[in-house]
């Protein structure tokens, strides 16, 4: 990609802050979040979700605690983690202190709905007194009355005012280690507003479409969504908001970076979409191929899964370790060079055997 047209040299000039040992904003990689779906008061379901996600890539993870209950086992979660944890904390300003007593990285709260300035206070005392950040979270849903009335609905332009808000009420305390997120569940909406306050503050900005939902709908509408605003320079982490498993919204948002050269590593399959020219059964042979390929685990590879004789040499040869499909046979291809020749029945396993070899020998290289 062109470094004129690349996100990474468009990237918005931010400060940077802290959610464990994770920094957000300013030239640091852009993590990818996720939240735990289970019962929070739940101590095993909730750290064994937290490990599954931290193997799909969660790099940050987010827990609610919404009852004194869950506040009381949250420091058994935070010291059983193998990432940072934020606090999720909505009214009860009480919780949120108990969170950051409890080893909290960071506490997610919408300072409106925690009480007066004094409460605000308290919560903002403890973050300092504990060295940890806060991210305003403002969403289309669950705007202030006033800001409703006003703009008639929540327009980006309400929901920039919120953020806006909401930041003095931090900054009147003189707090300003703050990230701060402007989600609605449509992307143009999203969109324009993170724009607009784009132009106002330099804070961390954490990006999600919220609500997006089921994963084929919400895959597209947070990749365009989260897409465009990354293309131009705007997002310091993401969160891929899903009705489905946590693990998927943290491989959709690598691929997202990765498709945006935002972050590198991974693994990167080329697959044909299939046509009358095939003679294979490409949708098998990709799909056993990609699982395949994620029992290996070698990041930073690009393979291609090639149907046919048109565009399969080519898109092989390009690639680290590649096949194309013949008539009821592949060749496989290793960067540029044919290395053999197999019929499809021989093809998955072939393939996968090569990518082993592949891994081992670039292990074995220190690459």
């Amino acid at each position: 990609m062109s470094d004129q047209l690349s996100p990474l040299s468009l990237r918005r000039k931010t400060r940077q802050i802290m959610v464990g040992k994770v920094p957000v904003g300013g030239d640091a990689p852009i993590p990818v979040q996720s939240m735990t779906k289970t019962d929070s008061r739940d101590v095993e379901a909730t750290v064994s979700q937290i490990y599954s996600y931290a193997g799909a890539g969660c790099e940050i993870v987010r827990v609610s605690v919404p009852t004194k209950k869950a506040g009381e086992v949250f420091h058994e979660i935070v010291a059983r983690s193998p990432i940072p944890i934020i606090a999720d904390i909505h009214f009860d300003y009480r919780l949120a202190l108990v969170a950051a007593d409890g080893g909290a990285a960071c506490l997610r709260i919408n300072p409106g709905n925690i009480g007066g300035q004094d409460r605000v206070r308290a919560v903002v005392d403890k973050a300092g007194e504990k060295g940890i950040s806060i991210r305003i979270g403002v969403n289309g849903g669950s705007l202030e009355k006033d800001l409703l009335e006003k703009f008639g609905t929540a327009t980006p332009e309400a929901m920039v005012e919120s953020a806006l808000r909401h930041l003095e009420m931090l900054e009147k305390e003189g707090f300003t280690n703050t990230k701060i997120s402007l989600k609605a569940s449509d992307v143009v909406r999203t969109v324009q507003a993170y724009r607009l306050l784009a132009k106002q503050v330099d804070y961390p900005f954490h990006l999600g479409i919220t609500e997006a939902g089921t994963p084929f709908g919400g895959t597209i509408r947070s990749s365009i969504g989260m897409g465009i605003l990354l293309a131009e320079g705007i997002g310091d982490t993401v969160r891929v908001s899903l009705t489905g498993d946590g693990e998927e919204e943290c491989r959709v948002g690598h691929e997202m970076l990765r498709a945006l050269e935002l972050r590198s590593g991974g693994i990167r399959m080329v697959s044909c979409p299939s046509c009358g020219r095939v003679q294979i059964d490409l949708n098998r042979v990709a799909n056993e191929i990609e699982a395949g390929l994620k029992a290996i685990n070698h990041e930073g590879i690009t393979y291609a899964v090639m149907g046919c004789v048109v565009n399969g040499p080519g898109e092989a040869r390009d690639a680290d370790l590649g096949v194309a499909g013949g008539a009821g046979e592949g060749l496989i291809y290793r960067r540029g060079e044919l290395i053999r020749k197999v019929k499809e029945e021989d093809l998955v396993p072939a393939f996968l055997e090569e990518a082993k070899k592949f891994k081992a020998e670039k292990e074995l290289a220190g690459i």
